[in-house]
């Protein structure tokens, strides 16, 4: 199996101090793509906003984002990330009058939490996804961070603290990359107490009350999606069981998340007077669980040992089973894990996930044409299924028939709206299928997928540079050069009208 090893928590640590240098240096600059469907450009935000605007919101956000990925701390993989966008966009659905489109990814860190970033971009620590005890539960997270940030809450309390320009923004982001740095929530508020320079108990109260309003609107989205809203209550009694301190040794505003018993009866309330249709759990949460407790597992670690414990004591479930197989695959016991995967497969025909796993285990076992007849057939059951279609395209790719797999990812994306890993994907498709023009096209959009505009111009430029693209290309690739540098024109003039001290000017 291809599963991607984080460097150790020091190494990412220091690396995102750099990268959050990096980040405070240009916030005020780089234009990014709001992306509201697809990879579309963004409208620049007004520089008249008494607060932040949705397209400002969005920078910071994506700005976070990209330095999250370019220090591998976002878990790219297409099964967990069409599991948890699919899971997110349900809940989202919920939302009256949505003005923008949210991004989920899980974050490769096994303390529990979760987080909003400005622009819709919610992330999930691994550690979290493994501690619930069902979709409910994970979906109740994800309600009340989508209640954050459709609440606004960041951008509300840079007004409330007398915002003077994006550029003050720095300082929030700073507070969030040290508390992704060091994996703890508390020096994530607290930072961003002490940089907006607010007084200890207007802080305190202005967190509790973004807290119980994210609930309050939550709880609500929750119920409306098909989930029992007492998993909101049921996993915040969870937490506060692990951490042991019931928000009574640690001031609740150095907590992003505060448990407190009033914070649970209020919560138990709410969904005692709510009276939802209850959709029946999806099948691939259990899966999707066990795949990131692999997945994210530390390099050199070997899961075959936790699987083998819990099977000493229980029947393996099968989401465990498929676990297992996982972990053997990784440790380079691939036949067994052939296997394993074979009989889940039998057992629940017709998985693609189950399908997935089994042709990347066939293929990883040097079983090419094995691989292609079990990925090719899932696909004619469930055609343009994430999973299936990615580890399909690479096994193409893998046996040289990358014409094939370009096509093939570029029929699933023009449906689908691909990460930005995907994406690359595709340019590495599109290059060993020797179209050079598209290979830099397409790498062109992963940059402004990240929020890079200024290299995807870079990417653009050598695109068009190839004698061999065709007019349809050209014309393609030269409209969305002018998009980008649009934007980027955009951004300039926005510059211009700021002050020598770098604070926009309002108002």
């Amino acid at each position: 199996m291809h599963l991607m090893r984080p460097r150790s928590r020091t190494t990412l640590r220091l690396g995102l101090g750099a990268a959050m240098l990096t980040l405070l240096i240009g916030m005020a600059t780089p234009p990014t793509a709001r992306a509201q469907s697809g990879n579309d450009l963004p409208d620049i935000g007004s520089a008249a906003d008494s607060t932040l605007s949705l397209d400002e919101e969005f920078r910071i956000g994506m700005s976070v984002v990209r330095g999250l990925r370019e220090q591998g701390l976002i878990m790219e993989d297409p099964e967990t990330d069409d599991y948890i966008q699919s899971l997110g966009s349900r809940i989202a659905s919920q939302v009256p009058d949505l003005q923008r489109r949210f991004r989920f990814f899980v974050v490769r860190d096994t303390s529990i939490n979760a987080f909003a970033l400005p622009g819709g971009f919610i992330g999930l620590n691994q550690g979290l996804i493994t501690a619930t005890s069902n979709e409910a539960q994970l979906a109740s997270v994800l309600a009340h961070e989508i209640a954050h940030v459709t609440q606004r809450h960041i951008a509300r309390a840079v007004q409330a603290q007398g915002r003077q320009g994006i550029a003050s923004a720095a300082a929030l982001v700073a507070a969030i990359l040290v508390g992704m740095a060091t994996g703890s929530s508390d020096a994530m508020q607290a930072g961003i107490a002490i940089a907006q320079g607010t007084a200890m108990q207007q802080q305190i109260n202005f967190t509790r009350a973004n807290e119980y309003e994210a609930d309050r609107i939550g709880i609500s989205m929750l119920a409306n999606a098909g989930f029992d809203p007492n998993a909101m209550p049921d996993f915040f009694e969870i937490l506060g069981r692990r951490s042991g301190l019931a928000g009574i040794e640690v001031p609740e505003f150095l907590r992003t998340h505060p448990v407190t018993t009033n914070r649970i009866a209020e919560t138990r309330d709410r969904a005692a007077q709510l009276d939802p249709k209850i959709v029946t759990q999806s099948p691939s949460y259990d899966f999707i669980r066990e795949r990131i407790r692999v997945l994210g597992a530390e390099e050199g670690s070997d899961l075959r040992q936790y699987y083998a414990t819990l099977s000493d004591s229980r029947t393996l479930s099968p989401a465990q089973r498929y676990g297992e197989a996982l972990a053997r695959s990784d440790a380079g016991d691939r036949s067994r894990a052939v296997t394993a995967l074979r009989e889940l497969n039998a057992a629940q025909p017709g998985s693609p996930m189950l399908q997935a796993a089994l042709g990347e285990a066939l293929a990883d076992d040097g079983r090419t044409a094995e691989a292609v007849e079990v990925l090719r057939s899932g696909l004619a059951v469930a055609p343009r299924n994430v999973a299936l279609t990615v580890r399909y395209a690479e096994v193409l790719l893998r046996i040289g028939e990358a014409k094939t797999a370009h096509a093939l990812l570029l029929d699933l994306f023009n449906v689908v709206p691909p990460s930005p890993e995907q994406i690359r994907l595709t340019a590495v498709a599109a290059s060993s299928a020797g179209d050079t023009g598209d290979a830099y096209y397409y790498m062109g959009e992963y940059h402004i997928s990240s929020g890079d505009l200024a290299m995807a111009v870079k990417q653009l430029e050598l695109a068009l540079a190839d004698p061999q693209i065709s007019a349809v290309q050209r014309a393609r690739f030269e409209a969305r050069m002018k998009e980008v540098s649009d934007v980027l024109k955009e951004s300039g003039k926005r510059r211009n009208r700021e002050r020598p001290d770098g604070n926009a000017k309002l108002g």
